[in-house]
């Protein structure tokens, strides 16, 4: 989980771990989420709007590196353009921020788990 707003990090933070979802990292900015990429992470939710470089910046720094990453963006900014070029660069989802976030939330993480169901048959 990516997000420079550290409030909006620590709440999802703590609704993926009452979703059950024990291994859960979070970093406030882009540099320590390239560092974290050596964890290997199965999925990394994404701001847009971060400190030294856009979330679509980092998003083909992180599929670059690992281009079977699932990345969500999970983000207030809402312009048709930004969530068109994530999405065509490789981004899986795009969630704008609002009070259905954990739903959407919940619904992503569903459709990744079938997709990986799926690709282990």
């Amino acid at each position: 989980m990516v997000d420079d707003d550290l409030f909006c990090l620590s709440l999802y933070e703590q609704q993926l771990q009452s979703l059950g979802y024990a291994n859960v990292h979070t970093f406030s900015n882009s540099a320590d989420c390239i560092n974290g990429l050596v964890k290997k992470p199965d999925i990394v939710f994404l701001d847009h709007d971060l400190d030294t470089m856009n979330g679509y910046e980092l998003l083909k720094i992180i599929k670059k590196q690992n281009p079977c990453i699932y990345v969500v963006f999970l983000s207030g900014q809402e312009d048709a353009a930004i969530i068109a070029n994530t999405l065509q660069s490789g981004a899986f989802d795009y969630i704008i921020k609002s009070n259905q976030d954990i739903l959407r939330i919940k619904m992503v993480l569903a459709k990744i788990s079938q997709l990986k169901l799926e690709y282990e048959k």
